[in-house]
């Protein structure tokens, strides 16, 4: 079995304090313009069938004035989700523990990359304040503490190492030994956008699947992998399943991140993986097996969510609209 999440992304701001040397996501601070809760609900309307809603947003400093209206504003985007049926799921940057625990009585799952250890990684956060290694592992630290369902991964094809890699799987594997909260980790590879994309090439390929098997050695069995299927050429990505990727994430219609490589729909998905004996399966934001952790309120929301789905052949192939 290969799950998925039926998703539509809200971003609250590309504004962003950091300036990574591979992003074309963020806008300065300065001049971005915060999605408005009117617009809001008409990217939810036009998503019927999208389940999860990823509130990826730029990051505010820790001491903006603004930072209080940025998050006064997740958490108006996260009971509006709520409301309308969907269960949110936050990425937006570090958090206080008092932010944190706050998102975590309204999400049942939230996110943050660890994306790497090593130079090639300081070098391209230079002027990203908030992607030091330290802060990053404290971020999953307090989440673990605060027992939130977590989505974490590594960005490679940036000119890291092996050792690179295997000592961030190693420092994920430690956090989730200890605290049992990383649901997800995510295998990206790094992708050039706009009229510099191109798919990966078979170097690449085999790369990345070094990659997948080293992560299922090294990480503990409960722990999802996932690969974004649109980073992938179509017809190599049942070797990444091969290999050990077993979530596909959420899929929207657009890749907000790398817009210029189209999201496959599950329909094409699934005629893909069916012949091949992958069967394709909806879930929600959170896996099942993390349930548990959730406050009694949250849990009935996802409970509900995770019944609409099971019940509703359409969420199976969740059309594009």
């Amino acid at each position: 079995m290969v799950t998925w999440s039926p998703s539509v992304t809200l971003v609250p701001t590309h504004g962003c304090f950091n300036a990574c040397d591979y992003c074309s996501f963020r806008v300065p601070l300065d001049q971005a313009v915060p999605l408005g809760l009117p617009e809001a609900k008409e990217q939810l309307m036009a998503r019927p069938s999208a389940a999860e809603v990823l509130l990826l947003s730029g990051e505010v400093p820790p001491d903006s004035p603004t930072r209080k209206a940025w998050f006064a504003r997740l958490r108006q985007l996260s009971r509006l989700a709520l409301a309308r049926g969907r269960l949110p799921h936050t990425n937006a940057g570090p958090l206080s523990r008092h932010e944190m625990a706050a998102l975590a009585r309204l999400n049942p799952s939230m996110g943050l990359m660890l994306e790497g250890v090593g130079p090639a990684y300081d070098a391209l956060h230079r002027r990203a304040p908030s992607k030091t290694l330290a802060m990053r592992l404290g971020q999953l630290e307090q989440a673990g503490r605060l027992g939130v369902p977590f989505t974490t991964g590594l960005l490679l094809g940036v000119g890291e190492t092996m050792a690179d890699r295997s000592r961030a799987l190693e420092l994920l594997a430690v956090l989730q030994r200890r605290w049992g909260h990383l649901q997800e980790v995510i295998l990206q590879p790094w992708r050039p956008d706009g009229e510099a994309a191109r798919p990966l090439s078979a170097l690449e390929q085999r790369d990345l699947l070094e990659v997948i098997a080293m992560a299922r050695e090294l990480l503990p069995p409960e722990v999802h992998l996932q690969t974004p299927p649109n980073l992938w050429p179509l017809a190599q990505l049942p070797a990444a399943l091969e290999a050990g990727i077993n979530d596909l994430g959420g899929i929207d219609c657009v890749d907000v991140i790398n817009p210029a490589y189209p999201q496959p729909t599950p329909e094409v998905l699934r005629q893909l993986l069916a012949p091949l004996g992958w069967r394709l399966e909806p879930r929600t934001c959170v896996h099942h097996h993390w349930w548990p952790l959730l406050p009694s309120a949250l849990k009935r929301h996802v409970e509900q969510c995770a019944r609409l789905l099971a019940s509703d052949p359409a969420q199976a192939h969740a059309p594009h609209t």
